[in-house]
């Protein structure tokens, strides 16, 4: 995938922009495959954290059993 096929969404600027036009690092989130993905990056991040909150939940409630939690 080349720079102009990536997409970032610019904390500086507040708009999605093509690889070839991104800032510094620090100042973008992505890279994104399409302009769309890029724009709607808070929805995908708290998508991404809800998930991962209810899978810490599934984990935090496992039944430890006779030998201690799983992974122990």
């Amino acid at each position: 995938m080349s720079d102009t096929e990536e997409w970032f969404w610019d904390l500086d600027r507040e708009k999605a922009v093509s690889g070839a036009d991104r800032g510094p690092g620090d100042n973008t989130l992505g890279p994104y495959p399409t302009k769309g993905a890029a724009e709607n990056w808070k929805a995908t991040s708290e998508q991404r954290n809800e998930s991962w909150d209810n899978a810490d939940d599934a984990w935090n409630d496992w039944p430890e059993g006779p030998d201690g939690p799983p992974n122990d």
